[in-house]
């Protein structure tokens, strides 16, 4: 009996961990300002929250929550987002602040991240390799 159900316990959790790469193709590009909108929350939290207490910090994360965005947009800093297709259909925007991909491309989403195909033969759009650098692969 133990070892049945020991043997389930494997095979469940191996096939949860086996669904953790995805390939998807890169259907278009979006600006992403999240490390804008999280400094000006913390900003406007701690500025706030020194000038009116719970209400303010409130009131402040809101207020810093846009001016972050508004000045990581205005600025040109925005990072890379990327607006996927996956196997099944599912379109879904995924960050990626340090690597560039090409409308087309395809792609394996591991987690939240982005990573160029391996088997799909184009090299990177950016120029970085996302192959590590020790590796032979001829595209790099």
């Amino acid at each position: 009996m133990k070892h049945s159900t020991l043997s389930a316990l494997l095979v469940s959790v191996s096939l949860l961990l086996a669904g953790g790469v995805q390939a998807d193709e890169v259907l278009s590009t979006a600006h992403d300002n999240t490390a804008g909108k999280s400094v000006g929350a913390l900003t406007g939290v701690m500025v706030g929250g020194a000038a009116g207490g719970p209400l303010g910090a409130l009131v402040g994360a809101g207020i810093g929550w846009l001016a972050g965005w508004g000045v990581q947009e205005g600025t040109g800093l925005s990072e890379n987002a990327y607006t996927v297709r996956s196997d099944d259909g599912e379109t879904k925007v995924v960050r990626s602040p340090n690597r560039q991909f090409a409308i087309g491309e395809q792609v394996d989403r591991q987690g939240g991240r982005l990573h160029a195909r391996a088997d799909s033969g184009q090299a990177p759009a950016s120029g970085l390799c996302a192959a590590p650098a020790s590796s032979a692969d001829a595209r790099c």
